[in-house]
This record gives C-alpha cells, sequence and structure tokens, in this order.
C-alpha cells in the first residue's frame, strides 16, 4: 500500500508540472539570421542567463541572413528547427505564426514591460495576441571614419546638398572610396539606401500609411525622387561595387579604406571589433525639407517553437529576455540594437548614442514595406531590393523603379487598385 501510495503521489506531481508548463532540464537551440552575433552570444548572453538558470543549456545556432527565411521555413516544415525562433519583424513572422509554428506568448509576465508599438511588430492584426518577445529596434543613417574627416578636413554634411560636397572631395583626393556600399546581394541597396532616405522623403509614418490606406502611390513624387537621390550614389561607389558583398562593404569600411558607411547600426558591434575611430550622422535634409525622419526599425522579436519538446524552459528563457538585464546586456554588448523594453539602459557607446539621440530630434518611422504591403505576390520588399539595386546600377530608371514597384502592389493589394 506504501509503495502504490508513492507511486500515486509521484505520478500526480509530475502530471502538475508537465500541466504548468515547468522546465525541464535540457539544451536550447536558438534560430538567428544574427551571425554577426554568435561570440557575443556565446561569451555574455548566454552565460548571464545560465548562471541565474544553471539547469537550462542554451546553444545560438544562426543562419547567414540572405538565407535565414527559406532555411527556417524549410526546418519548421521538416520538423527539425530549434527550440526558440528569432523573429522578423510584422509579415514574416506573422506567416509562421497563422501557420501554426510559433505560440501565443501574452502570459508572459515581462510582455507587460513592452509597449503597444513595440509589441505591434510581433502582434495579430486584431492586436490580440503577441506572439514574439520585442528585443531590439535599429536606426538607420550614415557611419564615417573621423580620421579620414579630419584627414581631408570634412564636417558631418546636415542637407543632401553637403552630403553630395563631401563625397566631391573625398573623391577628388583619391585615397579613400567615398561612399560604402554594394549593391550584389541587393538587400543592402534597399535596407540601407532606399530605406535609409526615403523617410525624409515621404514624411516617414505618414507615407507608410498612406500606401496602406491605398491614399498614396509607389509612382508618387516622394518615392521617384528617392530613387533619384539614390541614383546619384553611384559614381561615389568605388570600383566594383555592383560585385561587392554586404562583407566586403563591412571589411572595406572597417579596414579604413572607406569614408562614409551607408548604415544599419547594427554595424557599430562590427566596426568597433575593427577598431574604427567613427562618428554618424543622420540621412541629410533634401533641398527644402524643414523637418528630419529616421528609420527606427523594430528589427528582432524572439519566440518560441510550437513543436518544442522543452517548452517550460523555453518559457523560463523567454521571460528573461524582457528582462531589464538582458535589455542591458543586449545594449552594451551589442550597440547598435536598441531595447524594445521600457527598462531603464544606460549606453556606454558613444555612437549608439548618437543613433538613440536622433529620436528626439527627429520623427521615427519603420521600413514601409514590412507591414501588410509584403503578404502577396509579387513581394514588395523584396522587389524593392532588386529595384534598388537597378537604380545604383544605372540599370533602371528611377520612374521605372517606381512603376514596377506601383504594378506589383496592385497586382494584389486592394487598397492599391482603385
Amino acid at each position: 500500500m506504501l509503495i502504490k501510495g508513492l507511486k500515486a503521489l509521484l505520478l500526480g506531481a509530475a502530471a502538475a508540472i508537465a500541466l504548468s508548463g515547468a522546465a525541464s532540464a535540457g539544451t536550447l537551440t536558438i534560430e538567428s539570421w544574427r551571425n554577426d552575433d554568435a561570440q557575443i552570444w556565446k561569451d555574455k548572453i548566454i552565460p548571464a542567463f545560465e548562471k541565474a538558470h544553471p539547469d537550462i543549456k542554451i546553444e545560438f545556432t544562426p543562419t547567414a541572413p540572405k538565407e535565414y527565411n527559406a532555411a527556417l521555413n524549410a526546418k519548421l516544415e521538416g520538423g527539425t528547427a530549434g527550440d526558440i525562433i528569432t523573429c522578423r519583424p510584422f509579415d514574416a513572422s506573422l506567416e509562421l505564426f497563422n501557420k501554426g509554428f510559433l505560440v501565443p506568448l501574452n502570459d508572459l509576465s515581462t510582455m507587460g514591460n513592452f509597449s503597444d508599438v513595440a509589441r505591434s511588430a510581433w502582434t495579430t492584426d486584431d492586436g490580440k495576441t503577441t506572439f514574439c518577445v520585442p528585443m531590439a529596434s535599429v536606426i538607420h543613417g550614415f557611419i564615417y571614419n573621423k580620421d579620414i574627416f579630419k584627414e581631408l578636413g570634412l564636417t558631418e554634411p546636415r542637407t543632401e546638398e553637403e552630403f553630395f560636397a563631401v563625397l566631391e572631395k573625398i573623391k577628388a583626393n583619391g585615397a579613400y572610396v567615398p561612399l560604402v556600399l554594394g549593391t550584389n546581394d541587393q538587400w543592402e541597396a534597399a535596407t540601407m539606401g532606399f530605406q535609409n532616405i526615403g523617410p525624409n522623403y515621404w514624411k516617414g509614418e505618414e507615407g507608410r500609411k498612406a500606401l496602406i490606406a491605398g491614399t498614396g502611390r509607389l509612382t508618387d513624387p516622394a518615392y521617384v525622387s528617392t530613387f533619384a537621390t539614390l541614383a546619384k550614389w553611384a559614381p561615389y561607389l568605388g570600383d566594383g561595387f555592383k560585385a561587392q558583398t554586404y562583407p566586403d562593404s563591412q571589411n572595406l569600411f572597417g579596414l579604413g579604406k572607406g569614408a562614409i558607411y551607408a548604415a544599419g547600426s547594427w554595424d557599430i558591434s562590427t566596426f568597433r571589433a575593427q577598431k574604427v575611430n567613427m562618428g554618424a550622422f543622420k540621412p541629410p535634409l533634401p533641398a527644402g525639407a524643414a523637418e528630419c525622419y529616421i528609420s527606427d526599425h523594430t528589427d528582432i522579436g524572439i519566440g518560441m517553437n510550437a513543436k518544442t519538446k522543452n517548452p517550460g524552459d523555453a518559457k523560463v528563457f523567454l521571460e528573461w529576455i524582457g528582462s531589464e538585464e538582458f535589455a542591458n546586456i543586449l545594449g552594451n554588448e551589442l550597440p547598435g540594437f536598441f531595447p524594445l523594453s521600457n527598462a531603464k539602459v544606460t549606453l556606454s557607446d558613444d555612437v549608439a548614442q548618437t543613433f538613440v539621440n536622433w529620436r528626439a530630434e527627429c520623427k521615427s518611422t519603420i521600413r514601409n514595406s514590412y507591414q501588410i504591403l509584403s503578404r502577396g505576390t509579387p513581394n514588395l520588399e523584396n522587389e524593392m531590393w532588386n529595384v534598388s539595386a537597378q537604380v545604383i546600377n544605372g540599370a533602371m530608371t528611377p520612374d521605372a523603379a517606381a512603376r514596377q514597384l506601383q504594378d506589383g502592389l496592385a497586382k494584389w493589394y486592394a487598397p492599391q487598385q482603385k
């Protein structure tokens, strides 16, 4: 009787643990596109978590950014994906949730540390379900080599007229590539080119929301003008820019061979590691513009694979991602990724702080292709990659690029068919 009683007690306890989703020992693997961050996860983030949770082990297993979406989808379809899924913002992750690959996370206590705006990139259209914990935003602008600027007597440009004058002086000197950007991988042309300078033309959220509502068109002057300015970059990109990959660009600037780098703030840590003496300036204002706009893009969230064998452990980890401890580690170990929680974070990196300061000077927006507008075929985000690169390469006119984007969107998006 005693043995039977103990057995029943143990079975009851096991059932209670299973129902509660309590953590169980094991290793959680993290899927991510941030292969540049692998060392920081290994040396800083994971040890901090494991110190507080020694029974849970974490393994960070990134994929190259360009391959991540396709590789992740294949793994999820095949049942081989990791326990923790790093989430792209808006539609790509919403599709994963709608397919049942990600789980609702409304019940996480630390989800209350995030504003509605921060959660919006990983929340269903009806606003009821959040399926990824917001991690960080990234800000666009330009990073420059302070030593080169000092050598050539240059100052940070505030207007596009000043920007091109600076590029001309660097080009005339001949010792450095004036503006570092390659078009081989295409996404940089759109992300660090079109989406970087564009908000100053389409007035940030005003223009972005007009596209969603159907009251704005991608053939409007704001978009054609953005492409026209982008086309003017080509003479300053150096020999071979058409074959230049993203890692090539990082190396070129990191080795001190380029003066200005068309940037996402995530590259700050890359150039810190290469000991670049750098500064940053926000996208220069077009002629006649009085108000500035920046792309402050909700970039990274993190969620749970619905098929994980360790849901309890995964939730413990995701709760920690929403903590003040994680926010401070992320903000300082990965300068240029700006925590989205309401935690108090003090940044030690001056260039990262420069980017953040722009929030008080300019109006913030997100990339205009990410919410709703890339759900159909052709995919607007991918189309932007292609036409932005073609414009810089001189293979497509600004008008043709804008027309291709508009025609593609109108093929499937009803508000743009009016």
